[in-house]
Formats: C-alpha cells, structure tokens, sequence
C-alpha cells in the first residue's frame, strides 16, 4: 500500500501545479454537485489530488522562505561529490493558504 501511494505521490509531483489549477474550476463544480455515482466520486478524488499539490507546493514555499529563502537551501551533491548546478537565486513567493472561488 505504501509503495502505491509513493507512486501515487511521485506521479502528482511531477505534474505541472499552473496546469492542475486550470481544472480546479471544473472539478470543485463537479464535487460541489453530489450524485451518488463512480464518476462524482472520481470527481472528488481528482479535485483532492489538484487541492493536494497546491498545499504541498505553498507548505514547501512557507518553509523555504522561512529558511531565509531559495539560497539557504542545501544543494544536492552529484556521484562525484561536486555539488549540483544551482539553482537562480530569489526570494520564494508566499502564498497564503485560502479556499479558492471558482471564477465563473
């Protein structure tokens, strides 16, 4: 169970966050619309997978800025021991945790 949900978990990682919140619009309508079926279900399930990559990626921006930022981050070292091409320095962006509305 464990090794599905850390595939489940890696897979939604490496979904662009800009491309799910496209569908959030979409899905909090179809989960908002209760109907006892498969497809609201999956519905729901989607909708919680787009809601789960906003959290983590504004819970790991509220960290990082709190470490003082994307410079004070520790740089992965490659097989040969010289640390990993850095990344451009900046301050990460904050974005609080809030419900979003759907714009129609």
């Amino acid at each position: 169970m464990e090794h599905l949900l850390s595939n489940l978990a890696k897979r939604l990682d490496a979904i662009d966050e800009t491309s799910l919140m496209q569908l959030w619009p979409k899905y909090a309508r179809l989960t908002a619309q209760f109907s006892p079926t498969k497809e609201w279900e999956e519905a729901a399930l989607v909708f919680c997978l787009i809601q789960a990559k906003h959290f983590k990626n504004q819970l790991f921006n509220e960290h990082i800025a709190k470490m003082g930022g994307a410079d004070q981050i520790r740089q992965p070292r490659g097989k040969n021991g010289v640390r990993a091409e850095r990344r451009p320095s900046g301050r990460a962006e904050i974005i609080p945790i809030q419900s979003l509305k759907d714009p129609e």
